[in-house]
């Protein structure tokens, strides 16, 4: 037994020092024009510049993410294929099935955390939040939302909004932030949850805080080894100044885990907050 592990480990340890090899292929389930996708083409150039191959972003939009989330559910354990995504336990409990299990990944590293703020199209009959929860409530379901897909953060923002407010709108969901904001630019609808944030009391809305994340996963077996090799060049990148002031401009602050271990260990503390967001919304996607 002694010598197999050792055998083992031994290979573990070659395949690390060989890595990477080859391009890496990082997945996000967004199109381009988003949150999601302008994190994912920044890390993944910071990423290359310290691997020393390409790192190529794929958009692969569609079903709230779960299209990305299966292909890298489903891709060899090597470390060549990552996705960039919220935490799985979102569209886990939103979707009555979904391909992947949050057991089906690695996490690699947190890459950057914000908050919502809630933005109206300039041709409504309100200029405040209060004037704009008004409205709501007397004309329930008249307020067109523009979400960036099922299970996404401005989807759930909206949703935890209308509990808290005591508000029903009518949630209309694209493939991603870029074509909702085109919708409310447009006035095709009237409101949207986007980066980088919504102060709750301070506008007058006791109670509501929501933030949002993005981070690097990796499917479920990649070596240790590699695992922390791709850590080391995502948080390298993140903690360049230049690097966080790109990030701080979209609204959002680099936030990189300490090690894969670590990230874990916030995936896991952080399943069942999410899980109940979802449970209390009463959404669900069939």
């Amino acid at each position: 037994m002694l010598r197999v592990l050792l055998i083992w480990l031994f290979c573990g340890a070659a395949f690390a020092q060989a890595f990477p090899a080859k391009p890496i292929r990082l997945v996000v389930g967004f199109p381009p024009g988003g949150s999601g996708d302008f994190l994912t083409r920044l890390i993944a150039d910071e990423m290359a510049k310290d691997l020393g191959v390409a790192v190529i972003a794929d958009n692969r939009p569609g079903a709230g993410g779960n299209i990305a989330a299966e292909i890298v559910a489903k891709a060899p354990a090597d470390g060549y294929t990552l996705v960039n995504a919220p935490h799985h336990a979102i569209n886990i409990a939103l979707y009555k099935s979904t391909n992947y299990q949050e057991k089906d990944f690695a996490g690699v590293c947190r890459v950057a955390t914000g908050a919502t703020v809630l933005v109206v199209n300039n041709n409504q009959p309100f200029n405040t939040l209060g004037q704009l929860i008004d409205y709501a409530r007397q004309n329930p379901g008249r307020l067109f939302n523009a979400s960036a897909g099922f299970g996404s953060a401005p989807h759930l923002a909206a949703v935890l909004f209308e509990s808290v407010a005591g508000v029903k709108l009518t949630s209309v969901q694209f493939k991603g932030g870029g074509p909702a904001a085109q919708s409310l630019l447009a006035g095709d609808t009237q409101m949207m949850f986007a980066t980088p944030g919504i102060p709750g009391a301070e506008a007058g809305l006791p109670g509501y805080h929501y933030t949002f994340w993005f981070g690097l996963y990796a499917p479920a077996g990649t070596p240790a080894p590699v695992l922390r090799r791709l850590h080391q060049a995502a948080a390298k990148g993140l903690a360049k100044p230049d690097t966080r002031e790109k990030i701080a401009a979209q609204g959002m602050d680099a936030t990189p885990s300490a090690s894969p271990d670590a990230f874990e260990t916030e995936l896991r503390a952080e399943a069942p907050m999410w899980r109940e967001l979802v449970r209390d919304s009463g959404a669900r996607i069939e």
